[in-house]
């Protein structure tokens, strides 16, 4: 193994050969070449007993759609070893925030509060978006043998099967899904996968070091989320808004990702600031609409019943509300408290 030079400290196993890598799996070398599946048989077969994800297909706003690919058990499980022994021994870029240890949507969106402008960018189809390739490049990087990396790169990414997307629904305009099946064939991270999000930031390393010091040149603050980009700064960036916008957008599209121009936001300090559904134009707080509809939810819970207000079929409808109760206490503890107080009175079954 010849790691990078920083990687020399990260305590990484150290895998040489694919029978190494077999065996710290646990798996058989047939297995392995199974579930790697380097050939991409998996997406030319017929049968979903045979496939190792199970797909399920949503349409997003603005036509676009979003392909939920969630790993088989076995699968499942080498992946999160994977996650839990390589990916999470690595730092990510400091302006990462989703899916980190330590770090949170309130850590996203605290530079930015109280600032004179915010603007706000999202990548389009972010999961599909990073190659096989790339990832088996990223795991060279960490001083894995060629033929180790694929592998690992292998167990990490999926071609979706034509067949995936017999079952689309109803509501997917035809064109988009047309489009999703010849972005999903190509082996990619899969939106569902353990090790999905720590490789996506991971290999986003480089993009985050651009975008910072882009925005430190124009005087910005720069934090991501994801696929939400988000930069802020004084009178000076508000002035040169659209051109650093622009020289933003070359520096993605430079890294093989694409902007989705229609959810670019520019946000002024006259107007209501939210990035990732938190306000903050002063301090963190949640939309006003979205607390006075958990609000009425829970009162009417509490006065009618549960049933009567999970009319979606939500399952595990408590959960569900003592999350969204759980975030807001976490942007607003007083509003918080409220409806706290508030859920303690339903009477549930």
């Amino acid at each position: 193994m010849q790691p990078v030079g920083a990687a020399e400290t990260w305590d990484i196993p150290a895998i040489e050969s694919t029978g190494a890598l077999a065996e710290w799996l646990g798996l058989n070398p047939s297995q392995l070449r199974w579930l790697a599946d380097l050939k991409g048989l998996g997406c030319k077969k017929a049968g979903a007993k045979l496939w190792h994800y199970h797909y399920r297909i949503l349409a997003k706003s603005y036509g676009s759609i979003r392909l939920i690919e969630a790993p088989k058990p076995r699968l499942k499980e080498l992946q999160r070893q994977i996650l839990t022994q390589i990916l999470e021994k690595v730092p990510p870029h400091s302006a990462a925030h989703g899916f980190i240890k330590g770090r949170s949507i309130k850590t996203f969106v605290a530079p930015h509060l109280g600032q004179r402008v915010i603007l706000r960018m999202d990548l389009q189809d972010f999961f599909p978006s990073f190659r096989a390739a790339r990832i088996q490049a990223f795991f060279r990087t960490l001083g894995y043998p060629e033929s180790v990396a694929e592998l690992l790169g292998g167990i990490c990414t999926n071609a979706t099967p034509r067949d995936a997307w017999k079952e689309a629904i109803a509501e997917v305009d035809p064109l988009p899904l047309s489009e999703a099946r010849i972005l999903y064939a190509r082996p990619h991270l899969p939106q569902g996968a353990p090790t999905s999000p720590a490789l996506a930031n991971l290999c986003t390393y480089r993009v985050d070091c651009r975008l910072s010091g882009l925005a430190r040149s124009a005087g910005a603050e720069y934090t991501r989320y994801a696929d939400d980009l988000a930069f802020s700064g004084s009178a000076d960036l508000e002035k040169h808004i659209d051109r650093f916008s622009t020289h933003v957008a070359a520096v993605l599209m430079e890294e093989g990702f694409a902007v989705h121009f229609r959810k670019t936001r520019v946000m002024r300090r006259g107007v209501r600031q939210h990035l990732a559904g938190i306000v903050v134009n002063q301090h963190p707080n949640v939309i006003r609409a979205d607390f006075d509809r958990i609000k009425a939810t829970l009162a009417n819970c509490a006065r009618l019943g549960p049933e009567s207000q999970n009319r979606d079929g939500t399952s595990h409808f408590r959960a569900h509300l003592e999350g969204r109760v759980s975030f807001v206490e976490m942007i607003n503890p007083n509003k918080g408290r409220r409806l706290r107080a508030l859920f303690d009175r339903i009477q549930w079954q």
